[in-house]
C-alpha cells in the first residue's frame, strides 16, 4: 500500500537587521516589487505549501504589513517567536521546508528541496560562498534550506530557553542524518545566496530576473524582450512604479501602433509594436518574479493577441493599397497557422515562431516598404514551426 503524500508546510527566519539599515528586519526589505518575506511566502506557495510560520524576534510596522499582504491569499501565514509556539501552530504529521533568515533563493532550488521524500539540508563545499551559512563538518556549510519532519519542533521546543533557535533545529536535523543535497553551481549563478543588506538584495534581484529570462526557450524572448526587460524591470521597481503600470502602456501603444498601420504607416506601426511588446514582456516578467503564474500566461497571450490584431490591419492595408486580396489571405494563414503552433502540446525548440519571434520577423520588411512580404515571411515562419511542431508530435508517438 503506498503511504499518502505528506503535507508541506514552511518555516521562514525573519529575526535579522538589516547591516546598512538599523531598526530594519532583512525580511522587510524590498525585493523583486515586494518585500523578501512576500518573496519567500511566494516560493512556498509555488510548491504547494499549506501553512507558513515565520519565526520572529521582533514586530516592526513594516514586517506587519509585509505579513497582511501574504495573508491575503489562500496560504495560512502565521507568526511565531519559539520552536515550542511553532510546534503547537504547525499542521500534524506535515514536513517543514525552512527557509533561512536573509535567504534569497529560485523556484527549481524550492523544487528540488520539496521533492525530498525524507529530511534533507541544502549544503555548499565552498565556505566562501554567499550561501555559506553554518558549518556542518569539515567539509560542508549550511546553504540556507532544510527539510525535516514536525519532531524536531517538538524536540527543540523541550531545550533550554537560550538556544539559538534557526542554529538548533539545523543541527538536530544534521544529526538525525538528513540528507546533504549540493548546491548546484547554476543555482549559485541564478542569485542563491544570503544576504543581510538592502544593497546586497538589489544585485540579487538582478540574478534572480536573470535566471527567469534563462528558463524563456524561444530565441525572441531569450535574447530579446525578456533580456532586455531584465534591464527596464530593476527601474521600475527601485521607483516604486506600479505592476500594472506597464501592462497598461503596452495596451495603449498597441493601439497606437494598430492607428499607425492603419493609417499606411507600417513600418513605424511595426516598431511601436515592438516597444509594446516589450512593455507586455516586462509586465510578465514582473509577474514571474511575484509567483503569478496564471498572470504572466495572460500576459503572454496579449503578445499574441497583438500580433493577429497587426496582421489584420496590414493584410487590409496592403489590400486597399495593392487592391489584390493576396495580403489578407497571407495575413489570416499567418494567424491561423501561428494559433495552431500555440496549441501543439510539445516542448518548444529555441528556433520556433511566437508571437514575439513573428513581430520581430515582420518588422524589418514593413520598414523598408515591403510589408506584403513580411505577410509572406511570417506564414512560411510559422508553417515552417508548425511542421516542426508535427514531426515532434509524432516522434513522442
Amino acid at each position: 500500500m503506498v503511504a499518502p503524500e505528506r503535507a508541506l508546510c514552511g518555516l521562514i527566519f525573519a529575526v535579522e537587521e538589516a547591516q546598512d539599515r538599523p531598526g530594519t528586519l532583512v525580511a522587510s526589505l524590498p525585493f523583486g516589487g515586494m518585500t523578501l518575506l512576500e518573496y519567500q511566502i511566494r516560493l512556498l506557495a509555488g510548491i504547494g505549501a499549506e501553512q507558513v510560520l515565520v519565526a520572529v524576534g521582533k514586530v516592526t510596522p513594516q514586517f506587519l504589513a509585509a505579513i497582511e499582504r501574504a495573508g491575503r491569499g489562500q496560504l495560512k501565514v502565521d507568526i511565531v517567536r519559539s520552536a515550542e509556539e511553532a510546534a503547537e501552530k504547525v499542521l500534524r504529521d506535515a514536513d517543514v521546508l525552512v527557509l533561512a533568515d536573509g535567504l534569497v533563493t529560485i523556484d527549481p532550488v524550492m523544487e528540488r528541496m520539496a521533492a525530498e521524500p525524507h529530511a534533507a539540508l541544502l549544503v555548499t563545499d565552498d565556505a566562501e560562498s554567499p550561501a555559506a551559512i553554518e558549518r556542518l563538518d569539515m567539509r560542508h556549510c549550511w546553504a540556507g534550506i532544510a527539510r525535516i519532519e514536525t519532531r524536531h519542533l517538538a524536540q527543540i521546543a523541550n531545550m533550554p530557553e537560550d538556544y539559538d533557535f534557526q542554529s538548533a533545529l539545523l543541527r538536530v536535523a544534521a544529526q538525525s542524518g538528513a540528507l546533504q543535497v549540493s548546491l548546484a553551481p547554476g543555482w549559485a549563478r541564478a542569485g542563491h545566496a544570503v544576504e543581510r543588506s538592502g544593497e546586497g538584495l538589489a544585485t540579487r534581484n538582478d540574478a534572480v530576473l536573470a535566471a527567469l529570462s534563462d528558463r524563456r526557450t524561444i530565441w525572441a524572448d531569450r535574447w530579446v524582450f525578456t533580456r532586455t526587460a531584465r534591464f527596464v524591470l530593476p527601474q521600475l521597481m527601485a521607483r516604486e512604479v506600479p505592476d500594472w503600470a506597464a501592462l497598461v502602456l503596452g495596451a495603449v501603444v498597441s493601439v497606437a501602433a494598430l492607428l499607425t498601420i492603419l493609417a499606411g504607416w507600417e513600418g513605424v506601426g511595426a516598431l511601436v509594436a515592438l516597444f509594446a511588446t516589450l512593455s507586455f514582456a516586462t509586465a510578465a516578467s514582473h509577474a514571474a518574479l511575484r509567483g503569478e503564474e496564471i498572470r504572466a500566461r495572460k500576459t503572454e497571450l496579449a503578445v499574441l493577441v497583438l500580433l493577429g490584431l497587426l496582421l489584420t490591419a496590414v493584410g487590409w492595408r496592403e489590400f486597399r493599397a495593392i487592391g489584390t486580396g493576396v495580403p489578407l489571405l497571407l495575413a489570416g494563414g499567418g494567424i491561423a497557422l501561428q494559433l495552431l503552433v500555440e496549441r501543439v502540446p510539445v516542448l518548444r525548440r529555441r528556433w520556433w515562431a511566437n508571437a514575439a519571434g513573428q513581430l520581430l520577423v515582420f518588422s524589418p520588411f514593413a520598414l523598408f516598404g515591403h510589408a506584403t512580404l513580411g505577410l509572406g515571411a511570417v506564414t512560411l515562419y510559422a508553417l515552417a514551426t508548425l511542421t516542426a511542431a508535427i514531426e515532434g508530435l509524432r516522434d513522442k508517438s
